[in-house]
């Protein structure tokens, strides 16, 4: 009897590095020794592009309109050692909804046992952050995902799309709703940054899984195509791509997270604003937790 892999969910506001972060943490995966498998749930269809040499893949929306009876060849690509890559894909610009591409591929892969025929280990959800309803709240939602991980910079309107998600995993929780393993800090290299995210999830009843730096490795790496761990496999970056990796890998309880009301976001958000200057001049502490 095949195993049953483990499911995540990881979402974040559009171009926080979601998907960047998302590839290289499947790369890092494979890398290790897993069967990695990559659904891309973004209409705009370009989460697994560095996972393939900069090679966009047809949708299984695209594929289901051109043939009807599609199979898991038709639908599924191999990318980076081995990576197994999805893209839902979604309607035409400006018509039906964009999450119907994950419901759609959920129930298909479900229905020819995609999971159990390849023996994952991981299959890995990339899910726009911005909207958590329809068809992107579906992994969160059914509980397909067994957890939730969030990709968000200290820019306030990150935080708050990662607030918003924490609403809704807070709202279905009770339902067999899928829990949060915790918050991907990306983009953090100004002292500040890292203070105002732990002071987030400290406030907000979840974790820092991994700090992420901003680098030019990255850059360097998707003008190429590829992820920082094809690309450049001993830098620095994708050393923290690695222990990010190891540590999602390891992760077992997730939790329900408590989130900021707007009101409470909003006034402590402006709380930060002043506390800036303090940060860089070494009179604020950081508060946050980490695993």
């Amino acid at each position: 009897m095949a195993k049953k892999p483990k499911q995540i969910a990881i979402y974040g506001k559009g171009g926080i590095g979601k998907s960047t972060t998302t590839s290289n943490i499947s790369a890092a995966l494979s890398v290790a020794g897993y069967k990695v498998m990559q659904i891309g749930c973004d209409p705009k269809s370009d989460s697994t592009v560095t996972l393939r040499g900069g090679e966009y893949i047809p949708t299984i929306l695209d594929t289901l309109r051109e043939k009807k009876n599609a199979k898991a060849e038709d639908l599924i690509f191999q990318g980076f050692n081995g990576v197994y890559c999805v893209e839902a894909g979604g309607p035409a610009p400006g018509v039906g909804c964009a999450g119907r591409g994950i419901i759609t591929a959920v129930e298909l892969l479900k229905q020819q046992r995609i999971f159990e025929l390849l023996d994952l280990d991981f299959v890995i959800y990339d899910v726009l952050g911005d909207v958590v309803c329809g068809g992107f709240a579906v992994p969160v939602r059914e509980g397909i995902a067994e957890h939730v991980f969030t990709v968000s910079s200290s820019d306030f309107m990150a935080i708050y799309a990662a607030n918003n998600l924490f609403t809704g995993i807070k709202k279905y929780s009770n339902n067999g709703g899928a829990l949060l393993g915790g918050v991907i800090a990306n983009s953090i290299n100004a002292p500040y940054a890292r203070h105002i995210i732990d002071d987030f999830v400290a406030r907000t009843n979840t974790q820092v899984v991994e700090y992420v730096p901003r680098s030019i490795t990255v850059t360097q790496a998707e003008l190429q195509g590829k992820t920082t761990i094809e690309a450049f496999p001993d830098s620095e970056q994708a050393a923290v791509y690695k222990t990010l990796a190891a540590r999602i890998a390891a992760h077992t309880e997730s939790k329900v997270p408590e989130p900021l009301d707007v009101h409470e976001l909003r006034r402590w958000a402006a709380g930060w604003s002043d506390q800036i200057v303090a940060v860089e001049t070494g009179e604020v502490r950081s508060t946050g937790q980490s695993i």
